[in-house]
């Protein structure tokens, strides 16, 4: 039964459309979201603290060379790779370099979480081998990457919560994180929401319950979970919306749950030609 779950066939289709997604969100990533890594070229290698899997990797301390070498060479492989070339040869190196980059990015004080989907998306897809735009041959290799990348996704809503009874326990709940965050970095909307008393504290309760109940999604039927899936994503809209926090990475990731052969460009039919009255 757990086998059949995990390698659930799905059309290769899904995975070329879905192996772009990812790769084209990883050369949008250096250029858009993490641009700032590039800035750990210059900084005093004494400010390094490596993550855990860097100290037992021995990985060297960035400089000049290591980030803007990673930099441009991750940005034309990752571009490559959408093509779905050569899935396994542009896929590993990816991967490697993508995680060397986030290492450094998390190197120097704050670690997000937003991440770990999309770091295993980049490890498994390699797995998978040569997959078509439109192709509808079920591959089980591809449903054991998607499922895999949809656990990891899932985890990362159901550990939050789990980090936030942890540490800020059942008064977590009634406490004013939001409206700690509404200060911060609150937009007009968010200062509508907290002028109505009472609906941060709701918020922070529906958070919690979403959080919590998230692992749902597996046993829901499946004409439901798109749309339980789509409510995921405007979660995510509203918190940009209210305190401008992007989780752009796990929402490229949790394109895994998306049924994205059926966005394919189809090519018009070429019409036929008649063959000329004789007579």
């Amino acid at each position: 039964m757990l086998r059949r779950w995990l390698f659930e066939p799905v059309p290769k289709g899904r995975i070329a459309a879905f192996r772009t997604v990812v790769y084209l969100f990883v050369a949008a990533d250096l250029v858009i979201f993490t641009p700032w890594v590039r800035s750990h070229a210059n900084t005093p290698g004494d400010l390094y603290e490596p993550l855990l899997i860097g100290r037992l990797l021995h990985l060297p301390t960035p400089g000049p060379l290591l980030v803007h070498g990673i930099f441009w060479t991750l940005l034309a492989l990752s571009l490559a790779a959408a093509s779905g070339r050569a899935p396994r040869l542009l896929g590993w190196p990816v991967f490697l370099l993508y995680a060397e980059w986030m290492i450094i990015a998390m190197s120097y004080g704050k670690v997000d979480h937003d991440r770990v989907g999309l770091l295993l998306a980049l490890a498994v897809l390699p797995t998978v081998g040569r997959a078509r735009h439109g192709d509808r041959e079920p591959t089980e290799a591809g449903g054991w990457a998607l499922r895999v990348t949809q656990i990891a996704v899932i985890c990362t809503y159901f550990l939050a919560a789990l980090a936030k009874l942890r540490f800020g326990g059942l008064d977590w709940l009634t406490s004013g994180v939001l409206a700690q965050a509404i200060i911060r970095r609150g937009t007009g909307l968010a200062d509508l929401i907290a002028a109505v008393p009472g609906l941060l504290i709701l918020s922070q309760f529906g958070i919690m319950a979403f959080e919590l109940l998230s692992p749902l999604v597996f046993v829901i039927p499946q004409r439901w979970r798109t749309a339980v899936v789509a409510f995921f994503y405007s979660f995510h809209v509203m918190v940009f919306a209210t305190i401008t926090i992007s989780f752009a990475p796990h929402l490229a990731a949790m394109a895994a749950f998306l049924p994205l052969e059926k966005l394919r460009l189809r090519r018009r039919p070429t019409p036929s030609v008649e063959p000329a009255a004789t007579g």
